[in-house]
């Protein structure tokens, strides 16, 4: 373990590497994945990254692992339906990937996005992550009885709403969100009157 004069001691290991990074990417995009600003960020030496790291692609490919599996295994778990709970499996997907509480990782999400533009390594892994999305949120729909295209096109229009509803912070234009918000999930859910 290393730490500067005054810091806590942090147990460094590659998921401690890993994690900062994630962390630096949310609040500073891309340009923080720089070792030496995670290892400024971590109160350590740069010459300890190179006890966990071959080099700065290898913590890259690790960071966007990270990500992919993180994202994925909770896209699964918040689509993850018994039997007749599936219309309630949708609501609770819309409502938590639209809820305030995402705001960690909204920019985490955005700063990959970004990085993706320029990295073809990171696109491909977002397209991964998309893709997922779309076939979870698409057999959910199917569940409750919607032929397989409009399925399909509620799907991404389930994730359209959520990250343009997260990006444009609604609240401040709609007089009564929550009744907004409710009237939105019950049309991408296909459960409006």
């Amino acid at each position: 373990m290393e730490t500067s004069p005054g810091q806590k001691p942090l147990p460094l290991d590659r998921n401690t590497w890993i994690k900062g990074a994630l962390t630096a990417l949310g609040d500073q995009g891309p340009a923080g994945l720089r070792v030496e600003v995670l290892a400024k960020r971590l109160h350590v030496t740069k010459g300890s990254f190179y006890w966990h790291f071959r080099d700065r692609r290898d913590l890259l490919n690790a960071v966007l692992d990270e990500w992919k599996d993180g994202r994925i295994h909770d896209i699964r778990k918040q689509t993850t339906a018994a039997a007749g709970g599936e219309r309630a499996a949708l609501r609770h997907t819309i409502e938590v990937y639209s809820a305030s509480r995402n705001r960690k990782g909204l920019p985490i999400e955005l700063a990959v996005r970004e990085w993706a533009r320029h990295d073809a390594r990171a696109a491909a892994v977002v397209e991964e992550v998309d893709a997922e999305r779309l076939l979870c949120a698409e057999r959910l729909f199917q569940l409750v009885g919607m032929p397989a295209g409009q399925a399909k096109a509620r799907s991404i229009l389930l994730y359209a709403y959520v990250f343009g509803f997260s990006l444009m912070r609604c609240d401040r234009f709609a007089g009564d969100i929550d009744a907004a918000k409710d009237w939105i999930v019950d049309a991408v859910a296909g459960t409006t009157p």
